[in-house]
């Protein structure tokens, strides 16, 4: 029987899951080394197969380095963070945070709308129940036990509810997030 590959994401998650069973239930591991053992050694990938495995060529990140281009060219976000700020005083740091801020703002607000996962004032007390959904609250402190837990929410989140990218045009290499600029003359 041929199964489709899976995409990075989903064996990335897998593994994750496969580790702490592995290690937590021996009965499991046991199991899962006598299924590796009866298996013949995968095929090695084909030149296309890698070339579409890769990161950076994933047509998944195209999007997220769309908006990453975006927060560049408004607001120079990238620039921003790329430079060593370590010796510069930190009034200077304010001005170019702000200008950062104010620019990535601008694009984000153009290009995306957001909420908040949780619609309750940050400091409120609240119950996290059980089978809440860990990629909408993510548990700090002393956390210990089952839920349902009982804290205060210190973050609301944010939620994308749209996001509206602009097409890419041509033979456009989104990995290029701003182009360098040579100024003639």
């Amino acid at each position: 029987m041929k199964s489709e590959a899976l995409p990075i994401t989903t064996r990335i998650w897998f593994a994750w899951l496969c580790f702490f069973r592995v290690m937590f239930d021996a009965s499991f591991a046991a199991w899962l080394w006598s299924v590796r053992e009866a298996l013949p050694p995968p095929p090695p990938p084909s030149a296309p197969d890698v070339i579409r495995e890769s990161p950076l060529l994933a047509p998944e990140v195209t999007p997220a380095l769309q908006l990453l281009a975006l927060l560049q060219r408004e607001g120079r976000l990238v620039d921003f963070l790329q430079q060593d700020i370590t010796s510069f005083p930190d009034a200077e740091i304010g001005v170019a945070a702000r200008l950062v801020h104010d620019g990535c703002r601008k694009a984000l607000r153009t290009h995306a709308e957001l909420e908040p996962v949780r619609s309750e004032a940050e400091g409120t007390r609240l119950t996290v129940p059980a089978g809440f959904r860990a990629d909408e609250i993510k548990l700090v402190g002393d956390v210990k036990g089952h839920a349902p837990y009982s804290g205060v929410l210190r973050h609301r989140g944010w939620r994308a509810k749209t996001l509206s990218l602009p097409q890419i045009v041509g033979e456009h290499d989104a990995h290029v997030l701003a182009p360098a600029e040579v100024e003639l003359g």
